[in-house]
């Protein structure tokens, strides 16, 4: 039988370099690939806000697989900013002439402190129902 550690490792998105990848690296450098590019703020948004969904809903996904800790403020945090960056390249939300330097910016560094601080101090996966269910026995409920 295995532990739920390594249950829960299997399970992660996280430690198939192919689905880290696809799922974060690819989407990550379609927004760096666009930064300096001199292209219409329509277009960079829609880049930005796909590959931005593409990673919120992974991570999503990820923290109801496996429950990954950081998986459970990232997934939500990159969703949030997608928003930001629509709204920001459809001309609704104004952040000034440098709206996706700081839209870039908060992601950067929203992203290594939501993926870092979480784990040192909550651990790596969170400990729930599925990976500890409750044993069944008297005295023990059920």
């Amino acid at each position: 039988m295995k532990s739920g550690s390594t249950t829960c490792e299997s399970r992660d998105i996280l430690s198939s370099r192919w689905h880290v990848f696809l799922l974060y690296w690819l989407p990550a450098i379609a927004i760096v690939t666009v930064g300096p590019l001199a292209i219409s703020s329509g277009w960079r948004a829609v880049i930005w806000t796909v590959a931005l969904v593409t990673m919120g809903i992974a991570c999503v996904v990820n923290a109801l697989r496996c429950g990954r800790v950081h998986c459970y403020l990232t997934g939500p945090f990159f969703l949030l900013l997608a928003l930001i960056a629509l709204l920001y390249g459809l001309g609704i939300l104004h952040l000034g002439k440098n709206g996706w330097n700081l839209i870039g910016l908060v992601t950067l560094i929203g992203t290594i402190a939501l993926w870092c601080l979480p784990e040192m101090f909550l651990g790596k996966y969170r400990k729930g129902r599925a990976q500890n269910p409750p044993t069944i026995g008297p005295g023990r409920g059920f």
